[in-house]
């Protein structure tokens, strides 16, 4: 008794002093024995870049075949640096950007140079893990020879199958997406999950020093948390009851756009692309694994991450209860009550967490006799576990769900409501089954989503929740067809295109394109006619004829 009281106290006091959510169970002593007292728990977090699957498009994009020569923008001039897929000292596969650089040598990817690709020079990295993951700090590129003047990092939740975008860079936010520059900081806890453009990290500063772009994730941990991420607490509890802010630090893959190379100035001196390309030395994306605070541990298996799932639940980010123990809906454990949260364990059929059996006869919400499902609710009515009421109606001699949760819908709750679409990588249980559209309400004909989650564009949106216009338009409260631009719409006269919404034209000229002179024809500059001045000029030379001629002696 001693040896197992002097186990327990060690146990305790090991649970006490790991971090928050950490341990998935404790033994404890009670008056009936030892028991297991269950918490919510989550992995540690971990360099994600080890796991990372890393693809560039599009083909051809990086340097090396045929070998190409280039130069920097320190040393615009001495181009002989040379990239040869060919010669292992002289390639810059893909695979750099996620090395361990030992000895000191910077390795890096590396895409051809601007000159031998068409304007202008594009590249998507996509990174998948296969898993849902949840940062936990910020991430890091690190650029070589001079950091992106426009790049976009998306994010996606659903493996790649649709993308939303995460964060927008350029040097200048106004012109490249028609968003003013805003810094994290300038967030409040309201709208903390935001996406914004910022300026921080893409401007020209002539300095080698320079490389790094980050997505600030400890920034915004700290409007809840405090500055040295001290209140934790503070933040699990907001993860709980503010809508959107899990999600918004979860994805499965994340994907860099790189729209425009560094320039080292103001404008691409055209006569020497040699020296603009892109290179990243590195990425880090530290998180989580996602395992819905059922696991504390999560491990590679044949090649995957995978949560080691506790509290009766099963999947790969345990998402489930295991078969057996489905007495009431699947739930994920939750951060609150702090420091060790709620487990929501899957409970057995007639165990005492479980749900209590309904009552022979209910009534459903459509007023039709009520018949209650099973205790393991999977015999009378299936419901997937978005209701545990099902009604039998009788004209129709068939056995319905009513009530759905979880944004479901449908006989067996296995449709989404309109404005959600289904979550391909989650199962049909699964509470996060269904996810909303998030259509912008400018952009999109409704708020209904395919299966896919691409909502239907008006005319001159694009992208999947049709925030984006097609080129030719702009944003607006909406896309609105180009009143002028620098390539086919072009202000005439000596006008100028103002955001591509109205020429603004000279004193002199007028029209939507300044394609029309204030003078009109017959006209001077002043509206009088120059039939007019004609007039008036004969009639002042006959009157002054005339009296000149009184004037005149006999």
């Amino acid at each position: 008794m001693l040896l197992q009281a002097v186990i327990l106290l060690l146990l305790r006091c090991l649970a006490s002093s790991l971090g928050q959510y950490d341990l998935c169970k404790s033994l404890v002593s009670t008056d009936d024995g030892s028991v297991w007292e269950h918490y919510a728990c989550q992995p540690s977090p971990a360099p994600m870049k080890e796991h990372m699957r890393i693809k560039v498009d599009p083909p051809g994009i990086t340097c090396g075949n045929p070998p190409e020569r280039f130069c920097t923008l320190e040393n615009p001039y001495l181009c002989s640096d040379e990239c040869d897929a060919s010669s292992p000292d002289l390639a810059h596969p893909p695979q750099l950007m996620q090395d361990s650089e030992r000895n000191g040598m910077i390795t890096y990817w590396q895409t051809v140079t601007w000159r031998r690709h068409p304007e202008p020079l594009l590249a998507n990295i996509s990174m998948s893990w296969n898993k849902s993951l949840e940062l936990t700090d910020d991430i890091q590129i690190t650029f070589e020879y001079g950091r992106p003047t426009i790049m976009v990092l998306d994010k996606s939740m659903d493996h790649g199958r649709s993308w939303q975008p995460y964060q927008f860079y350029a040097d200048d936010c106004l012109d490249a997406f028609n968003m003013p520059p805003k810094r994290v900081r300038d967030l409040s806890p309201a709208n903390i999950t935001r996406v914004i453009c910022t300026e921080q990290y893409s401007r020209w500063v002539g300095s080698k020093n320079d490389k790094n772009v980050k997505f600030e994730v400890r920034a915004r941990f700290s409007v809840f948390a405090g500055p040295r991420l001290q209140n934790m607490e503070n933040l699990y509890t907001r993860m709980e009851s503010m809508k959107g802010l899990r999600d918004f630090f979860t994805f499965t893959n994340l994907r860099l756009r790189l729209l425009r190379p560094a320039l080292g100035g103001t404008y691409v001196q055209r006569e020497n692309l040699l020296k603009y390309f892109y290179a990243i030395s590195n990425i880090e994306v530290p998180a989580r694994c996602k395992c819905n605070l059922h696991a504390s541990q999560c491990l590679l298996i044949d090649g995957n991450l995978q949560c080691q799932c506790e509290h009766n639940t099963t999947g790969q980010d345990c998402q489930r209860c295991r078969k057996g123990f489905k007495a009431r809906s699947w739930k994920a454990g939750s951060y609150v009550p702090p420091p060790r949260g709620s487990p929501n364990t899957c409970t057995i059929a007639g165990s005492p967490s479980g749900s209590s059996p309904h009552s022979a006869e209910e009534h459903g919400a459509d007023g039709h006799r009520a018949t209650a499902s099973s205790q393991d609710g999977e015999e009378d009515c299936e419901c997937y576990g978005h209701s545990n009421r099902c009604s039998y109606i009788d004209y129709l001699n068939i056995v319905t769900c009513v009530s759905c949760k979880h944004n479901t819908r449908g006989q067996n709750c296995q449709h989404c409501r309109l404005g959600y679409f289904r979550n391909a990588s989650a199962e049909l249980d699964d509470e996060n089954v269904c996810i909303e559209c998030n259509c912008n309400q400018m952009g999109a004909v409704h708020d209904r989503c395919n299966d896919t989650g691409f909502c239907q564009c008006k005319e001159g949106a694009t992208g999947a929740k049709c925030e984006d216009c097609l080129p030719g338009y702009y944003w607006k409260q909406g896309c609105y067809p180009n009143v002028c631009d620098e390539e086919m719409l072009l202000c005439q006269n000596g006008g100028t295109c103002f955001q591509n919404q109205k020429c603004v034209c000279p004193p002199e000229f007028k029209g939507v394109l300044c394609q029309h002179s204030r003078c009109e024809a017959g006209k001077d500059c002043n509206g009088a006619s120059s039939q007019h001045i004609c007039t008036v000029t004969l009639l002042l030379c006959s009157l002054l004829t005339h009296v000149l001629a009184t004037l005149a002696p006999h």
